[in-house]
Order: structure tokens, then sequence, then C-alpha cells
């Protein structure tokens, strides 16, 4: 596997690799990683489709990236999906499914088309006193200190970053600055995480640091993840044959390892029929799906709060990492992930309204119509003086294609689910569906006499529990995630969250699809690239644009310098008088 970039054999379709009528493949999950494998080893290995085999515990399959209505309880997405221009390789996986929606489209052009005609952008990206203007003002309000520290980040080496917190390498000039509430809120980082992966974070996205105040910088699908990623997926798959069992799960997985060769060796798979064990040779592939962000997560109602339960049990994610990690140091840590799950947790609520009562609170904030079809928030709203650091969102609607032209669906989330409310004095995890609603409501300004009835009456309310959703960002070193194909490997490769690969950022759809597609290649030996990583942290100008904005469009030539330092920046602009340096540090309102 190698990577590459520019468009010079982007659109090449790979000649078929060596051995590919003899290869089978089991994949364990059907998250969005385990179905783009199957989706590269369909279009790119030439792997007959009925080799294939996708083996997931639930009934459903798109694991985090769901979306759908229960019968009883109503609408729920436990999360949603941000994403940007330069996902490389999942725009690579889309350009072949078709949508399901648009004959003679795939979800790329539906996708395209829908953000080019209806570009995503807030109009107000924090509150406070209720519903009032946050006056976040679209400004980073970074001091100079506390600018430096971010660069200092930027250039820090990732061993000096092992096991360090977000706190160890930012001081409350940071912390208590709109560029924090900005990025903690749409990243869902907590000051106790890795600084390694917010150092990976902001290099990833520094083309898109001005764009951060008001959601400029990101694209989102027509409706729910499951309907507008996973069905097309899924019928991607179906249509080539593919085997997808469902409510089976894989209990173990054995190995054979000597010396530096590691081969997969069998799975024992637990599903109606009973138990039972699968040999694997050289030419039956694995892909394992490592963790779990969303185990052991929980639904409530309108009535009732969402059970926290973190207590990990045999046969889900967790365990059988575990299981594959006593095999061999190579196959990472999970125990670095999934062991303080108060500090890995958060928790969501999807809100259906029923009827027009509460919207008039939502277009004051919005300044804009939730029934136009077009976006309504633009990403999240932040209440910033809520305790649970209350946060939601409406996107184009409906986000259901089931969903009634009276309803509009919602998505609520709290960073801090432990700590006490501020109109329901108790903590988020404590709260049934309609008290999630009732603190919302009072944060979006609904008059507190109206709160009880709008949060009956108006609002079906369905509260989650995510014990482990930020399980990966916990602080980690070298060797705590496995390598995608770890060395040695005969038959088998890590995907999704929790395996490594260099440059990108963990709770994306990309990493997902990445991994995907360097373990296919890899394994296959697929003779074409994989997309790298959008390389704007070595582009100049987006390094200037970027350190501008943070600055609030303040020039460089203003920070509050030492003498010695100002004598140094005077004679450095004299050597480039005239140069075309100087031109881009002009251009760039820099200087």
């Amino acid at each position: 596997m190698y990577h590459s970039s520019g468009n010079y054999e982007a659109f090449v379709r790979p000649r078929k690799p060596a051995g590919a009528d003899r290869k089978s493949a089991y994949i364990i999950g059907s998250g969005l990683a385990a179905l783009s494998a199957a989706a590269f080893l369909v279009r790119d290995a030439y792997v007959d489709g009925s080799r294939i085999h996708i083996i997931e515990k639930d009934p459903v399959l798109g694991g985090a990236c769901d979306g759908w209505h229960y019968d009883g309880l109503g609408y729920v997405m436990r999360g949603g999906r941000e994403m940007d221009d330069h996902f490389e390789c999942m725009w690579d996986l889309y350009r072949s499914v078709p949508s399901i929606e648009n004959e003679g489209m795939s979800v790329l052009d539906e996708y395209y088309y829908l953000n080019k005609d209806d570009p995503n952008f807030s109009l107000m990206r924090a509150t406070m006193d209720r519903g009032k203007d946050g006056r976040t003002d679209r400004k980073f309000a970074l001091s100079d200190k506390a600018q430096l520290e971010i660069m200092k980040l930027f250039f820090t080496p990732d061993e000096d970053l092992y096991d360090k917190t977000i706190e160890d390498v930012f001081s409350d000039e940071v912390l208590h600055s709109n560029f924090w509430l900005y990025w903690r809120t749409m990243f869902a980082f907590e000051n106790w995480h890795s600084a390694l992966e917010m150092k990976i974070y902001i290099r990833r996205y520094i083309h898109h640091i001005d764009g951060l105040p008001d959601f400029t910088a990101l694209r989102f699908t027509k409706y729910n993840q499951y309907e507008s990623m996973i069905l097309p997926l899924q019928g991607y798959l179906e249509a080539h044959g593919v085997d997808i069992i469902t409510e089976t799960k894989v209990t173990d997985v054995r190995f054979s390892i000597a010396g530096d060769r590691k081969k997969a060796s069998s799975i024992t798979v637990l599903g109606k029929d009973g138990e039972k064990t699968i040999c694997l040779s050289d030419d039956d592939l694995l892909f394992i799906t490592p963790g779990g962000c969303v185990e052991n997560s929980t639904l409530g109602s309108q009535d009732s709060p969402a059970p926290y339960n973190p207590a990990l049990s045999e046969g889900g994610g967790w365990d059988l990492w575990k299981r594959i990690a006593a095999q061999s140091d190579d196959f990472g840590h999970p125990e670095k992930f999934c062991s303080d799950p108060e500090k890995t947790s958060w928790m969501s609520a999807t809100v259906t309204l029923t009827d027009d009562r509460v919207v008039p609170y939502i277009e004051r904030i919005t300044k804009r119509s939730p029934y136009t079809g077009k976006v309504v928030t633009g990403g999240i709203v932040t209440a910033r003086d809520s305790s649970w650091l209350l946060s939601w969102t409406f996107n184009r609607q409906p986000q259901f294609r089931a969903q009634q032209k009276n309803e509009l669906v919602g998505w609520i989330y709290g960073l801090f689910p432990f700590t006490e409310g501020d109109y329901i004095r108790k903590p988020m995890r404590d709260c049934t569906g309609k008290e999630i609603a009732s603190e919302w409501l009072y944060h979006i300004g609904v008059p507190e006499c109206d709160i009880p009835e709008l949060a009956e009456h108006s609002c079906i309310t369905i509260p989650c529990m995510m014990p482990y959703i930020t399980a990966f960002f916990m602080p980690r070193s070298a060797g705590d995630r496995p390598y995608v194909v770890p060395s040695g490997t005969v038959n088998f490769a890590f995907i999704g969250q929790f395996a490594e690969t260099e440059r990108d950022t963990i709770f994306t759809t990309e990493y997902s699809i990445r991994t995907a597609m360097e373990a296919v290649y890899t394994l296959m030996d697929v003779d074409r690239g994989v997309p790298e990583v959008w390389g704007s942290m070595y582009d100049v100008r987006d390094l200037l644009n970027a350190a501008v904005s943070l600055r609030d469009g303040k020039k460089l030539t203003e920070m509050d310098l030492g003498l010695k330092e100002k004598l140094a920046m005077k004679e450095a602009l004299r050597r480039i008088e005239g140069s075309d340096i100087e031109k881009l540090l002009l251009k760039y309102g820099a200087v």
C-alpha cells in the first residue's frame, strides 16, 4: 500500500490483484469502516461479493452511524457527522455508490450539489442568558500567550505528547477563550483528553480555522447519517452479493504467531444456531473493528432516563479487543481507552417537535425557518452558560424520509452529563426525555410558565447515554492502538476508530473509511494509491490564514513582543522587502 496525491491515478481503475479469485473475507461489525472494507474489496480488489461475509451482532447495520424510528418510542439519532471537502477516501468511495433517491447520481453527486446549492453556515453559534446572543461575534478571543500555546502544540513532536492531557499543554488563556468553546463543543473534546489528539486535529484542519466560528467549514448530509450514508452503501453491497449476517457476534479470534509472522487462525461466532468456530487459511482475510464508541449505549424515553451502564460484559467489542490484545503487544492496549467511563461519556437526546409552538424560539436564535428544507442552525448552537454545556441542532428537515410534515427532528447533547442542570436541578444522566427537553427549552428562552406544557405535549424526547463515546480521545502513547496492518501480518487488519494510521483524525467518517481502504489495499496488494491526508498543514497559505484568523484579523506584527523580538522581526521584514515572501504576507494580512 502506498499513498498518492493529485488526480493522475485518482480515477484509474486498479488491475485485478493476483489471487483475488481465491480470497474470502470475514468482517467483524457493520459500522462504516466495515461496510467500506467490503466495498473496497468488491470495487478495487475484485473479490466476489458472495465470498465476503459481514458479521454483525445487531439486527441493523451501521454501528455508530444510526438514525431510525423505534416503535412506541420515537426517532433516535445518537449522534451526527460533520464532514468537509477533503475527506479524500470518503469521496473516493461514495463516487461509486449510487444514490437511493436520485437515479443516475452517486452519493457524492447528491452530497456535492446539496451543499453547493445550500451552503452551510451558522447565524448564531452560541447563546447565553436564555437564548440571547452569546456575543462570540465570530471572534476567537485568544491572547498572545494563548496563541503561542496553540502554535507550540502545533510544532511539538508526537512523542513529547504521549499520555499528556490538554490541560498539560494549555493554560486558562486558551481554556477560557471562545476558541475552546468552539472547539470542545464541535469535536466533543474535554480538558482531560489527549493533547496528542488535539495536536493532530489542529494540524489536520488548519485550513478550516477561519470557518470554526460560523461553521462555514462544514458540510452535512441531507438526512440522518443512517439513511444518507449507510443505506446506500448497504444497497451497493447487496447488489454485489455480499453476505450480510446479522444477530451474530464474534466472541473470540485466535492467532498463530511465530516470530514476526502473525496469522488469524480462527474466529468463534455465536448466532441463532449456537456457537461455532471458523478456521481461517492464508487466503481468508479478517477485518477487525476493535473497541466500540457506542458500546453499552442505552436509551430512555419521554418518561424514563437512559440508564448509565458502564460495566463491560463478555461478547462486546471491548471484550473482543481485550482477548485479541492478550495475544500480542502489537494488537494494542484497550484498557487505555475503556477504563474510566466517566471521562469518556456524554449524553445526547433526539427531540421531535409535534407542533409549531416551540418554533418561534428556534427562529429567534437561528434567524431561519426550519420548514424550508434548507440549513437551519448550520451546526450546533451552544448555550455557553449551561452547566451541562448543552448544545443543540436542527439540520435540514426532514431528517428522516418517513417524517411527517408537521414534525421537526432535532438533536441535543450535553458534554457534562454528571453535573446538575440550571432549570432541572439534577444531572442530565438522571433525567427523563421530558426533563432534558425542559432544560433545553429553558436555555432557548421559553418562558418558565410554558416549559412544562411544551416539554410534555410539543416535544417527544428520547435520551441516550453513551459511556464510551469519546474513548478514543483518552491520553495515549505509541502502541496503544494497533496499526491497521501490524508488522508480519498475513491475513488480517484492524479498521475503524481504534486502529492507527498516520496524520488523520479519529471520530470522523473519513478515519473509518481511510483505515478500511488502507487495510484492503495492503492485504490485497491493490495497485493504486490511497489518497493521502489533505496536506494543508504543509501549505504556507493555510498557515498564514490560520495564524491571522486566530488573532481575529490582527497582523502578526501587532503581537506584544519584547524589545529583542521586535528588533528581530523588524530586521526580518527588512530582508524580505520587495520579495514574493513579503507579497504573500501582505496578501494574507500577516503584516
